[in-house]
């Protein structure tokens, strides 16, 4: 094992593996962050349409397009749909150069949208209903009174559900590699064939992983207790 470690470590030192490390970690954080900011905005207007009333005919338009969507995202693998989108809807519609990066990005986002406009709905749901009442009775417009006083409140509700989503964001990259995204997986993938041996490459790329998740976390607790202290001192 400790020679197996030591060819690891000299690997390390070349400056391609070192390159590819770091683009690898880079695009993983970066398809993971800017996957849950487009979750966050378009799950909220998701969740936004299928609380709303449905007195309108195109609301309720809205809400079956709604749910088909989720549905969809919610019942297929990320894996499946990296693949439709890179091979079959991007040549479809005739887009050319479209970097690989930028589609695992917005099918992440897409991917993401989809649970967390259920997670949204559940915060929304948890806000006293007289909050809305009360923004619609000072004479703003429903769209409104969610953004600026329903929506705020249920995002602290839902803050560490949010965490676990972004976690989940960061475990699941690892699939952009069959997209051909130089990730975190295709890094290590490479330097374990380049040493011949796929124990302490995979066993560092879990720590890394680890590593990234007990981050994500530690920014969320403080995050809730910042958060928190605002409350109280309100």
């Amino acid at each position: 094992m400790g020679k197996k470690f030591q060819v690891f470590l000299d690997a390390l030192q070349k400056e391609y593996f070192q390159k590819l490390l770091l683009t690898g970690l880079k695009n993983t954080i970066l398809i993971a962050v800017l996957g849950l900011l487009i979750g966050i905005i378009l799950g909220t207007i998701i969740a936004m349409v299928k609380v709303a009333p449905k007195y309108k005919w195109y609301m309720k338009v809205l809400n079956s397009i709604c749910n088909v969507y989720v549905e969809f995202f919610r019942g297929t693998p990320m894996t499946v749909q990296l693949l439709l989108a890179y091979y079959v809807i991007v040549p479809l519609i005739g887009l050319k150069g479209v970097e690989a990066l930028n589609v695992g990005i917005i099918v992440f986002g897409l991917n993401s949208a989809a649970y967390v406009s259920e997670i949204m709905r559940g915060g929304i749901n948890s806000v006293d209903s007289g909050q809305l009442i009360a923004g619609r009775a000072l004479g703003l417009s429903y769209p409104i009174t969610m953004i600026k006083i329903v929506i705020p409140q249920a995002i602290k509700n839902i803050l560490p559900t949010l965490g676990n989503e972004f976690i989940t964001l960061i475990k699941e990259t690892s699939v952009v590699s069959f997209i051909t995204v130089a990730d975190l997986y295709n890094a290590f993938y490479s330097i374990s064939l380049s040493t011949h041996d796929t124990i302490i490459a995979y066993l560092a790329m879990a720590l890394i992983y680890l590593g990234l998740v007990l981050l994500i976390t530690l920014l969320v607790k403080v995050l809730e207790r910042s958060l928190g202290k605002s409350d109280r001192r309100n």
